[in-house]
């Protein structure tokens, strides 16, 4: 076999393949969007209800997606799935999007949280950068960001074990952080539980069923990668046992350790104070220690988010590998480095996808747009899974078939259907974007004939 035609070995046990589930949940979803959130929701206890509706929603799809790794335990997750139980084209569809969005846009969002976390602890160093740059105070936290992404991306293309390694220690640090965070918070006396019975906020009547709809679709951004390690199912050693034991056990400690800072978020600050506010961990910390405790959190929620972008960078390159393998995208995609045995040209053109939103885009934007377009390929991959199970393939069945898969389709349409009402625009260009995939799709299919 040639160099550039080596596979990808499986390597990889349990620990890391959980800590890569981790990885990728906790992000910047959990430590920015609930400031927002409160902005919409006017409402702490119903804030906290969403997050736990939200986690019973991601818990539903890690069970489904362990029956679906462990049937078909390869690398590409819904485009493996889509493209075998239903059509290629759907595969295909899917790819595209994570292509486009799913994964590039996340990147951009972990840099640009960490760039803006780490300015709100260093608000001097922006002064650092040569006068020429101008003024504008968004160009530090870009150039900053994309500095981040070029060096993970580095880091990623010389090799799976030493990737694994930076993201095992960068995965336990940032659990180690939230515990300490969550310990220290509730353990403060300088916090409120009254604030979770605090009023709407004056001149707010309570969110309505499409403010909810999109609150939880931005929640769901924050649970999602529930899925992940079903993107890397070819280097994971039995995946029939550590692939749905991995996905079930990071989702799990997501959920729990996600509603423990809700409690800590909202026991700190009052809801007025919360709403549209961003950086709202290293707030909670200033409210609860002071200023300088405030700051420095800031700047280990910082380092936290390497974690989630380092992530990101494993997951999304299999995906692509695994479409140009099968001839549905740039063959180039599909080698294998002979030396250190990744799809380095996936990582790279994953970088610089991810470098153009964080050029182009706010973080809110980017969080709407891709929001939306995360929600869809999952929903249509667990309703493959009845399927599946018709047609008896189902190598491990989960607990829970199939009230588990109605409740996460049913959660998940309705999701998309309110947030399309509710901010038609945004959702919009999420599904052009996914449309645009079809002649994408036709034109591959043709020029891999050829």
């Amino acid at each position: 076999m040639s160099a550039g035609r080596a596979d990808l070995t499986r390597k990889l046990g349990f620990f890391p393949a959980t800590n890569i589930v981790v990885a990728n949940m906790i992000g910047a979803g959990i430590f920015t969007t609930s400031g927002l959130l409160m902005a919409g929701l006017h409402s702490p206890l119903l804030m906290m209800f969403l997050w736990l509706a939200g986690g019973i929603i991601a818990f539903c799809g890690a069970l489904s997606y362990g029956e679906l790794g462990a049937a078909l335990p390869e690398a590409g997750g819904e485009y493996l799935f889509l493209s075998r139980i239903f059509h290629p084209v759907f595969g295909f569809l899917s790819g595209w999007v994570s292509f486009i969005v799913g994964f590039s846009a996340p990147i951009a969002a972990s840099a640009i949280g960490f760039s803006s976390y780490f300015f709100q602890a260093f608000p001097g160093a922006a002064g650092w950068l040569p006068e020429f740059l101008g003024t504008d105070p968004e160009v530090p936290n870009k150039i900053l960001s994309v500095f981040i992404i070029l060096i993970f991306t580095g880091l990623h293309s010389v090799g799976l074990k030493t990737g694994t390694r930076v993201q095992n220690v960068l995965t336990v640090v940032k659990v180690v952080l939230i515990v300490a965070l969550i310990g220290g918070g509730l353990a403060s006396v300088q916090g409120d539980f009254g604030h979770f019975t605090a009023p709407v906020t004056p001149g707010h009547d309570p969110a309505g069923i499409k403010t909810i709809g999109l609150s939880l679709m931005w929640i769901m951004f924050a649970y999602s990668g529930w899925n992940a390690s079903t993107y890397i199912g070819s280097e994971i050693r039995d995946p029939a046992r550590n692939l749905p034991a991995s996905l079930l056990a990071g989702t799990g400690l997501v959920i729990l350790l996600y509603l423990l800072l809700n409690l800590v978020f909202v026991y700190a600050i009052p809801p007025a104070d919360m709403e549209g506010v961003i950086p709202v961990g290293g707030l909670a910390t200033e409210r609860l220690f002071g200023l300088q405790a405030g700051h420095l959190f800031s700047l280990l929620i910082a380092f936290a988010l390497f974690s989630s972008l380092s992530a990101f960078l494993i997951i999304g390159p299999r995906i692509y590998y695994s479409m140009a393998k099968d001839g549905l995208f740039f063959r180039a995609v599909a080698r294998v480095h002979p030396r250190f045995g990744v799809p380095s040209i996936a990582i790279w053109l994953q970088g610089g996808i991810a470098i153009l939103f964080t050029l182009t885009g706010t973080f809110d934007q980017i969080l709407t747009y891709m929001g939306f377009s995360l929600g869809i390929f999952p929903v249509i991959a667990i309703a493959g899974l009845f399927r599946l199970r018709m047609q008896g393939k189902i190598a491990v069945k989960m607990p829970g078939y199939p009230y588990v898969q109605v409740i996460y389709l049913s959660a998940g349409v309705l999701i998309l259907i309110l947030s399309l009402l509710e901010r038609p625009l945004e959702s919009g260009i999420a599904l052009i974007t996914t449309l645009i995939g079809l002649p994408v799709y036709y034109l591959f299919r043709k020029t891999g004939k050829r």
